[in-house]
């Protein structure tokens, strides 16, 4: 094409050493942020692959030098976004007339001079990313993620140039033009600057991305990883389930270098380059055994989370106010080393209202038709809508239920006419889900087979009110939405704490107002996320059912020993409850299945007995140093002082269940003392349920061994009255209220006064009943743990209490 005679802009080349944050109207947010990295945190060890950046101001001398400008005015002024076909025929004539606008000769003199200085640096083989970096991209209001287009291992003077102009096209593509209309940018307020970098190798390894905070509820103290096999836009796109990993920064941030939690996925591909094929890249399959290995090691977690942390800092530092961040990261393959490939403000959960509290509520039961990872806490209703073409997006309705393999980019101005979204493919990072949280839907990503289990048509209603498994319900679910400004209820002098057991929803739940939690029960991470009895994980051999043997072997794989298993579940399990809630106190009972509930677990039939009545039988503190389970509770120690010791969670305290004499409870103690749970130790309290009578008649004799009791109403209900809770033909003679179960629940508020120890309360009693509530606050009960949908409307009714009883 014939360039007209304009001036050039000076200096149309800058390398990352020159630029900074502050530098977004010269090279866009992309670059900008990359230089501001490489200028200033490569020194504290954050590694960033060097690059330039070749100006905004470059891109406009272009397209004036080739005389094209009218042209696209003349086109994309009458713009309709509303029409979308009408937007995507005005888009590919705009990115053809900017292609074919090539490029000054002065330009492409001084990107292949920058080209020749990365070649002197790392090696005349050295391959490059060429990546779009547009003037309103990678914004704290505004992100424009995946807007615009990226090129990986390019190679030669000629590809690279090619490289450059496709970015400049890319400018113009369908979900740019749209994105920016919908953030009140005009098509040419925005200008193209494009980096060109390293390559990270990242396609014999592996990569991913990473958040400072907990991306479904918002949570800011972990940062957040996932990544996977090969080049990083499997990950991005939903093409594969990743591994995900949580760090806790205040405790990382004290060297307790311990992965919080972790999940695997399956990773079923792994994109690499497909040199001298159709396309630059191709998903080929991952073998089943590296795939059945995390994608990197909690060393290298480590330091990817210590990384964002010190990037997090540094752009808060510069903001002057709090400023999570959404990161890239690339192993490479050829050098081993890990690197920050991009750096942009998270937009979507630090987004949110911190004081405003919204929680969905199913109120129905339907058949599951599928389930995948629960993206954005919400529930909807609506028609499903399979989507398997681009074309068959026009079909999709307002208030439709999109149902997909995948998702990609060009697919958000429909998803946001949409109710909720279904994939088969993605994890909680995919694009899917990130634009279900941008816009405020529920997301189920990774369902495996959603689009063949769910038909155009169908009536259905999506679920993320569940924790991390989100669900499609067969049919119109009734559901309701909770919603409190939390910032606006005061701190009773009575603590209000929380039951959880579900490790999975701590973090959005820690975001009610609370002063810690009262009762964690390990039960819930046993039977979900370690399904097998711990003897039997010890023991095989003693599983007389192949099936169940090769199940047990089939969970324990990939761990040092079954042991091994055992712990990282339960200490991961508790020290996410722990992290959630931290420095608050945290009590976590151990186990107290009943022999009935600990045979249903895998392997499980064969080292418990069968007993006429498993409420009053083996469980609880009875089987702590007993043969048939003692190595099983050293396990569960081990789980909390790995929580307490390695994990930094001091926060966590221990709690025993059902201990009936004394005698036992010494007993307890030493077993705990034996397996390096010793109280006083690292600031160990041990505390007790108080829930048997004798308990609260020897409380004193007890305070000798414990440091506070948690009055569990259900149980000592149960046993002052004589009465089986599970039994429906006596449940009328089951009643809290009974002025003799009263006076137990006074009689251990004084007790633990009078020894000076915490008093608490666990159980629906106070409620479901204000007569309850108002009577342990008037005896003076230190702390009530409720659940959680009672917790703001006890929390008001205890405030009322207090202030009456001071007036």
């Amino acid at each position: 094409m014939t360039h007209t005679q304009t001036v050039a802009p000076p200096r149309m080349v800058r390398f990352f050493s020159e630029l900074g944050i502050d530098q977004v109207p010269l090279v866009g947010g992309k670059n900008a942020s990359l230089g501001e990295m490489y200028r200033e945190l490569t020194s504290r060890g954050v590694r960033v692959p060097n690059g330039f950046a070749i100006t905004a101001p470059a891109y406009r001398y272009a397209i004036e030098a080739a005389g094209v400008t009218a042209e696209l005015h003349e086109l994309l002024d009458p713009l309709d976004p509303s029409d979308v076909t009408d937007l995507q025929t005005r888009a590919a004539v705009a990115r053809d007339i900017v292609y074919r606008a090539g490029l000054p000769d002065d330009l492409e003199a001084e990107i292949l001079a920058g080209y020749a200085a990365l070649r002197a640096e790392y090696g005349d083989d050295v391959t490059l990313a060429v990546r779009s970096s547009a003037t309103a991209e990678d914004l704290p209001e505004a992100s424009f993620a995946g807007a615009h287009e990226t090129y990986l291992n390019i190679f030669g003077d000629d590809a690279l140039l090619d490289a450059v102009r496709r970015c400049y096209a890319s400018l113009y593509t369908d979900r740019g033009m749209h994105y920016r209309v919908e953030h009140g940018f005009g098509q040419f307020d925005v200008a193209q600057s494009v980096g060109v970098m390293k390559m990270v190798r990242s396609d014999l390894s592996s990569s991913g991305v990473m958040f400072t905070l907990d991306t479904e509820s918002g949570f800011r103290d972990v940062v957040y990883i996932t990544g996977a096999y090969g080049l990083g836009e499997n990950v991005v796109q939903g093409a594969v389930d990743p591994d995900e990993f949580y760090m806790f920064k205040p405790t990382l941030n004290a060297g307790h270098e311990t992965v919080l939690r972790r999940k695997r996925g399956a990773k079923a591909l792994r994109m690499v380059y497909d040199e001298g094929g159709p396309s630059p890249t191709r998903n080929v399959p991952v073998d089943e055994t590296e795939a059945s290995r995390y994608c990197i090691s909690d060393d290298e977690v480590v330091t990817l989370a210590k990384a964002a942390i010190i990037i997090e800092d540094h752009y808060s530092a510069e903001a002057g106010a709090p400023r999570p961040m959404d990161l890239e990261w690339a192993k490479d393959g050829v050098d081993g080393e890990l690197y920050i490939v991009q750096a942009r403000p998270e937009t979507v959960a630090s987004q949110h209202a911190i004081n405003e509290l919204e929680i969905f509520h199913l109120e129905g039961a339907a058949t599951v038709l599928a389930t995948g990872h629960s993206v954005g806490a919400r529930v909807a209703s609506g028609p499903v809508r399979v989507v398997k073409t681009l074309d068959q997006l026009r079909d999709v309705e307002p208030g439709d239920i999109i149902v997909a393999d995948t998702t990609n980019p060009d697919w958000e101005p429909v998803l946001k006419r949409s109710a909720a979204v279904v994939t088969d493919r993605g994890g909680r990072t995919c694009h899917a889900a990130i634009v279900a949280r941008e816009i405020g839907i529920p997301a189920v990503v990774g369902t495996g087979d959603a689009t063949s289990v769910l038909h155009s048509g169908d009536i259905v209603t999506v679920s993320c009110a569940g924790g991390d498994v989100g669900r499609v319900f067969d049919g119109e679910v009734p559901f309701s939405v909770e919603r409190t400004d939390v910032g606006e209820i005061a701190r009773p002098r009575t603590k209000i704490q929380i039951n959880v057991g579900n490790p999975d929803i701590a973090f959005k739940t820690a975001s009610l107002p609370n002063d810690g939690v009262g009762l964690a029960r390990m039960e819930f991470i046993i039977a979900d996320h370690i399904r097998a009895h711990p003897m039997a994980l010890l023991h095989p051999e003693r599983v007389d059912d192949e099936v169940e043997r090769q199940t047990i072997a089939e969970l324990v794989a990939n761990h040092e020993s079954p042991a091994a298993f055992f712990i990282q579940q339960l200490s991961e399990g508790i020290a996410t409850i722990g992290a959630a809630f931290y420095p608050k106190q945290v009590v976590v009972r151990l186990s107290d299945f009943k022999t009935n509930e600990y045979a249903s677990l895998l392997g499980g039939r064969w080292f418990e007995p069968i007993e006429a009545n498993p409420m009053l039988g083996f469980r609880g503190a009875s089987r702590y140093a007993h043969d048939a389970y003692r190595e099983g509770f050293a396990l569960e120690c081990a789980a909390v002082k790995r929580v307490r010791n390695d994990m930094g969670l001091t926060n966590v305290v221990p709690m025993v269940p059902f201990c009936r004499r004394v005698e036992e409870a010494r007993t307890v103690v030493e077993e705990m003392a034996r397996n390096g749970l010793r109280r006083g130790e690292n600031g160990l309290e041990i505390f007790v349920m108080c829930e048997i009578p004798n308990n609260v008649i020897s409380l004193d004799a007890f305070a000798e061994y414990f440091d506070g009791f948690s009055i569990g109403s259900n149980d000592l209900t149960q046993l002052a009255l004589g009465v089986d809770r599970d039994s429906e033909m006596v449940a009328f003679d089951y009643d809290e209220s009974e002025p003799g179960v009263m006076e137990m629940f006074r009689l251990a508020i004084e007790g633990c006064r009078r020894t000076g120890r915490h008093s608490g309360f666990c159980g629906q009693a106070p409620s479901d009943k204000p007569e309850i509530a108002r009577f342990l606050v008037e005896q003076g009960i230190d702390a009530i743990s409720l659940n959680p949908d009672a917790v703001i409307s006890t929390t008001l009714s205890i405030l009322a209490l207090e202030a009456d009883m001071a007036g």
